[in-house]
């Protein structure tokens, strides 16, 4: 038996776990703008970097938290998870299986981790295996490489990775919280992870202000990693782009506090505008080995992600007096 879910797509983003969960909402019908889903996650004020600008740094930490909040926006997810490093790793596997099967038969969107590549993925459907055309019982997916689909990935894969983890969602409608307790606890999420982010970052990582540090000497120090480069630049990039749009439509939605949101408006948009010259300066699309070497294209990008880094600092301050004025 075949069961798909029409017209569930991923919505093409350099965050992955973000553009399938706008696939997935999308789908139920729910009206969450992109910049509502990336600010009121906490989503756009995220960077997570390491020594060398590895590209593993947009998807390695952890991200529970991105569920949570997006509750407040009108969704709810369930998390089925599992490392392939565990006893009871192929329980995992098949709990995941049934958890998307059982999802999809309600209709309810589903996405997960590493169908593909490294890289999230909406769930479109599945086939149990039954029949005569020999397929495996498998997942139909949508996500980075297959925008249009493809499958069936077998579900006794999922996982069996070098990286080795099982993760899948369902996502479901919920009631969204009220404007103001979405800004107040996105925001207070983002200033925890900047300032405290243990919890949320794994070993040789940086948060906040450390993790454009990171990428600062590993710009000066000649160390980045090309394809890290270009892509962390997309990634951040994008993110902080949707922070200023998410603080823009704060302001149109909440009567106060203006003048912090004003401020956090005037940072975050002098950050954005210079992770957007570090994209130009070392593109992903175009990417050519000698980029990274090249020196006056370092001479640019250092001078840019200091004066992100600066500025980040300071609409940091403007974050802290928005959620003090929320209490």
């Amino acid at each position: 038996m075949e069961k798909r879910l029409e017209n569930l797509r991923w919505v093409p983003r350099w965050v992955s776990h973000m553009g399938c969960v706008k696939g997935c909402v999308d789908f139920l019908g729910l009206e969450i703008s992109d910049a509502w889903l990336y600010g009121g996650t906490g989503h756009a004020f995220i960077i997570n970097m390491s020594a060398d600008v590895c590209p593993s740094g947009p998807t390695a930490w952890m991200t529970e938290m991105l569920g949570r909040l997006g509750a407040n926006l009108g969704y709810v997810v369930d998390c089925t998870f599992g490392m392939k490093s565990e006893p009871d790793f192929v329980e995992k596997q098949r709990g995941a299986w049934e958890h998307v099967n059982r999802a999809i038969d309600q209709g309810m969107p589903c996405y997960g981790w590493e169908l593909e590549i490294p890289e999230f993925y909406v769930v479109q459907g599945y086939v149990d295996g039954e029949g005569d055309d020999g397929r495996l019982a498998g997942y139909f997916y949508s996500g980075p490489g297959c925008d249009e689909g493809k499958g069936p990935k077998p579900w006794q894969e999922l996982g069996d990775t070098g990286i080795g983890i099982v993760e899948m969602y369902s996502v479901t409608p919920g009631e969204p919280a009220d404007d103001a307790t979405a800004v107040k606890e996105a925001l207070s999420f983002a200033l925890e992870y900047a300032e405290n982010p243990e919890k949320w970052i794994l070993p040789n990582y940086r948060a906040g202000l450390a993790g454009y540090d990171n990428w600062i000497n590993a710009v000066e120090s000649g160390t980045a990693d090309g394809f890290g480069m270009a892509y962390n630049a997309g990634v951040w990039n994008e993110c902080r782009g949707y922070a200023v749009a998410f603080l823009k439509e704060a302001r149109e939605r909440l009567d106060q506090p203006a003048a912090a949101l004003d401020t956090a408006i005037e940072h975050y948009s002098v950050v954005a505008q210079n992770l957007q010259m570090v994209e130009d300066t070392f593109p992903f699309h175009g990417m050519e080995p000698g980029h990274i070497k090249d020196s006056e294209r370092l001479r640019v990008a250092a001078a840019c992600l200091k004066a992100a880094r600066d500025a980040e600092a300071n609409g940091l301050v403007a974050l802290e007096r928005i959620v003090n004025a929320l209490q």
